[in-house]
């Protein structure tokens, strides 16, 4: 299952519409004693969230869902906002950040990293 993103997918990413904050849903599924793991992972990032500009604005762990597939439940959710998709893209290619990201990686079984903007800022169709 996929855990990291990937250059291609951050290279397109950054290309969709560069310029605009955003809010980064994170749906987290631990990995056997990953909690812990993640649990160091966030303490470590919140320096890297001040150094560009992000903030956690959420986090909180994953209940019962009222409605969902089989296999939707999350253990967690986290709300990170960031001031533009620049910003995301120099945070997770900062090398003192990738010597932490192997935390992250091991912490998790599964995950969906899906970039959100606040209605009333999305280009009009």
């Amino acid at each position: 299952m996929a855990v990291d993103p990937e250059g291609a997918e951050l290279a397109r990413f950054v290309a969709e519409d560069p310029g605009r904050p955003l809010v980064m849903l994170n749906l987290l599924r631990f990995a056997p004693g990953g909690r812990t793991l993640y649990g160091e992972y966030t303490r470590r990032t919140a320096a890297f969230l001040a150094r560009y500009g992000g903030e956690l604005l959420y986090s909180g762990d994953g209940e019962t869902p009222l409605v969902a597939e089989r296999g939707q439940a999350w253990d967690a959710v986290l709300l990170v906002r960031y001031p533009d998709r620049q910003a995301f893209s120099r945070m997770v290619a900062d090398p003192e950040y990738q010597e932490i990201t192997g935390l992250r990686t091991r912490a998790l079984s599964e995950a969906v990293l899906q970039p959100t903007t606040p209605w009333g800022t999305q280009r009009r169709a």
